[in-house]
């Protein structure tokens, strides 16, 4: 019987264990989509205590800590932080199987080199051995020891990336990029949506009134993000997209409609949210820039706590919604003009693997290695057969190697060890392959393969290096 989480963590044969000691663990890190602060890695954050970095703000383990009939208190309330810590301990035995259960182990092992079960019992010495530790580290020290080269945070287009001007004249050996998130902007049904467009006509010097003014204050900004080092743009898709694209008028009398006071249906507003993701795709394929499209997500499904705690605070699930069809015209439409830029399909239904993963084909050309890519595994994707089962259906319908890896998507700056969880399960699906003869043992090709997946291919896709 192995013991738990040893050396040999997921590697489960002698191919696997050599590829990820001499190619995958040492790599350096590129986040190239997560939603940590720039303002706190700047402000070289510290953390009051253990509860702070681990509980504050973690959906995933507010979800588990639900399911285990856990009150509210002890959750996102007013309960002590002791007392939060000990009560998600508690839980955390339970959680096998969970993703959540081999973070927090790895997390605990990895950044404050404690190799100790985490439960009820081992609880509070837990707390008073990992606040000790966690005193002498801050947010520079996270990035460091987990070795991340390049981190991307996403940002409103309206941000004066004040934060991230310091970083960049700063010491920290992490270069800190900001993508460009224009989700208030696509939100035209939001009432707070003619105050965002007057905030961002502030820092642009524009009134907006019309649909063409909006694009331009966007294209504007893009400018703006790419001087602060930005390649990537970041879009949620939670609804379907229409398959008719609307004319440039339509799409500008349901803008003046809305400036009106007027709300839009759910058609007009998918139209409008697919004319501005048109719109913006020619903008970052002018810039050189990468955009993902996170598509799935059904939020915020219990509006009895949504009312009392707002967005992202989990109750978030997997949407069932049709994609494929609108998102292939929409892909199509900016590749007719030659402006289709390099974009990443993240998925949150798995459903959609292969419905996706068949597209990446389609919109290939000479200009990029798999210019489409099928995203990593995407939040309740995010675990191990969610991992392994991303991975074989890119191998299965497109070029793994090409693949541009793991991304945490978090906003715990103690998340990085999912990046080892990663590229374990990487090397255990390659080394499986290898030890049931699918793939000859060729140590150069197979070396090559790991760097490029878990490092190389990310720095080049998103033209990192130019930055």
């Amino acid at each position: 019987m192995k013991s738990f989480l040893d050396e040999d963590f997921l590697l489960d044969s002698a191919t696997s264990r050599r590829l990820y000691r001499q190619y995958a663990a040492e790599l350096p890190i590129i986040d190239y989509h997560s939603h940590l602060s720039a303002s706190e890695i700047a402000a070289r954050k510290r953390f009051r205590n253990i509860t702070e970095l681990w509980l504050g703000g973690d959906h995933y383990k507010w979800r588990l800590m639900r399911m285990a009939r856990m009150s509210e208190r002890l959750i996102t309330g007013d309960a002590g932080d002791r007392e939060k810590f000990i009560a998600f301990c508690s839980v955390l035995p339970q959680a096998i199987g969970n993703p959540v259960y081999h973070w927090s182990h790895l997390e605990l092992r990895r950044i404050f080199d404690i190799d100790t079960v985490i439960n009820e019992k081992n609880a509070p010495d837990l707390w008073d051995e990992v606040n000790r530790r966690l005193a002498t580290i801050d947010a520079w020290s996270f990035l460091d020891q987990a070795k991340v080269e390049i981190l991307c945070t996403t940002d409103d287009p309206a941000d004066d990336l004040k934060a991230h001007a310091e970083l960049a004249q700063s010491g920290l050996r992490t270069r800190v990029l900001p993508s460009f998130r224009p989700d208030r902007a696509m939100a035209i049904n939001d009432p707070r949506f003619a105050a965002y467009l007057a905030t961002l006509g502030g820092v642009t010097g524009t009134q907006i009134t019309s649909f063409a003014n909006l694009i331009a204050a966007l294209e504007c900004r893009v400018g703006y993000f790419d001087s602060h080092g930005a390649r990537v743009s970041d879009h949620a898709i939670d609804m379907p997209l229409p398959e008719r694209i609307g004319s440039q008028r339509e799409i500008e009398t349901m803008f003046s409609r809305r400036l009106e006071g007027a709300a839009l249906d759910e058609e007009s507003v998918a139209q409008y949210r697919l004319g501005l993701l048109i719109a913006l795709g020619r903008v970052y394929a002018q810039r050189g820039w990468a955009m993902c499209l996170h598509i799935g997500a059904q939020r915020n499904n219990c509006s009895r706590q949504f009312t009392g705690l707002g967005p992202d605070t989990g109750y978030d699930s997997i949407s069932d919604m049709p994609i494929s069809r609108g998102l292939a015209r929409m892909l199509d439409t900016l590749d007719r003009d030659d402006l289709l830029p390099r974009t990443v399909l993240f998925c949150m239904n798995p459903n959609m693997n292969e419905v996706l993963a068949s597209m990446l084909g389609v919109f290939a050309d000479n200009t990029t290695r798999s210019k489409l890519q099928f995203g990593p595994a995407w939040w309740f994707n995010d675990h191990k057969e969610g991992n392994l089962r991303q991975l074989r259906t890119l191998a299965s319908h497109g070029l793994l190697g090409t693949f541009v890896g793991m991304t945490t998507d978090s906003r715990s700056l103690a998340s990085f060890p999912r990046h080892e969880y990663f590229r374990r399960l990487l090397c255990r699906l390659l080394g499986r392959w290898v030890e049931d003869g699918e793939y000859p043992d060729d140590e150069d090709a197979l070396a090559q393969l790991v760097r490029d997946v878990c490092y190389n291919n990310a720095k080049t896709y998103f033209r990192f290096s130019a930055t």
